[in-house]
């Protein structure tokens, strides 16, 4: 059988390194690359085709979020894996609406990283108890699903919201956030369906009711 390449990305060079001794010391997998940036990630990723890429989310220069998205988008079968020091509902939700299967917390990786990577290999997804919570609460409320409409902004449709109310155009919202033109366009749709919208001129609105821009 084939290895299992793994990609380490990490400006931590201590913890990377550290990273790399745990996951060889598994049998059958093989640290590929390693990267001290969001950037060189992506880059490597080019040149190496990993299996799984474990990033960082806090990384200098493209954060692990904004590339954990760029390498999807490179290869949709390739597993990512968010490794982070601080952990939000917000980021959680983020994480999870890009099409990364695998999350966890770096205090907590000699509990989980093991199984979250093995979860990762037969590409099935990696939750811990707070991650399932934060989903649930996500999508269900009073045991009832929570219309689309319904549910609050994410920290990256908030991003979405204030750039178009802002002026910028669907391809300047993309290029500024690192994302397609199709997701900007689905973000917008998406808060427009929210009741009072509507239109452009309520999305304005909407964005200086939520305090997303200033009035």
């Amino acid at each position: 059988m084939n290895p299992l390449r793994i990609l380490v990305a990490d400006d931590h060079e201590a913890l990377r390194e550290g990273l790399c001794r745990l996951l060889e010391r598994q049998s059958g997998w093989e640290v590929c690359g390693v990267a001290a940036n969001g950037r060189e990630a992506v880059e490597q990723t080019k040149k190496l085709r990993p299996d799984i890429a474990i990033l960082d989310m806090d990384m200098p220069e493209v954060d692990g979020l904004t590339a954990g998205r760029q390498i999807k988008r490179l290869n949709s079968t390739l597993e990512v894996l968010i490794f982070t020091a601080h952990e939000t509902d917000e980021v959680i939700k983020d994480v999870f609406q890009c099409g990364i299967k695998g999350y966890v917390r770096k205090s907590e990786a000699s509990v989980h990283l093991i199984d979250a990577i093995k979860a990762l290999a037969q590409h099935k997804p990696f939750f811990t108890d707070h991650v399932s919570e934060v989903l649930f609460r996500k999508y269900f409320r009073g045991g009832k699903r929570i219309d689309a409409a319904e549910r609050p902004l994410s920290a990256r449709e908030r991003k979405v919201v204030r750039l178009l109310a802002e002026g910028k155009t669907n391809k300047e919202a993309a290029a500024s956030l690192g994302l397609s033109v199709r997701t900007i366009e689905s973000h917008r749709a998406a808060v427009i369906q929210k009741p009072g919208v509507g239109t452009f001129a309520g999305l304005v609105r909407y964005a200086i009711r939520a305090g997303i821009i200033s009035a």
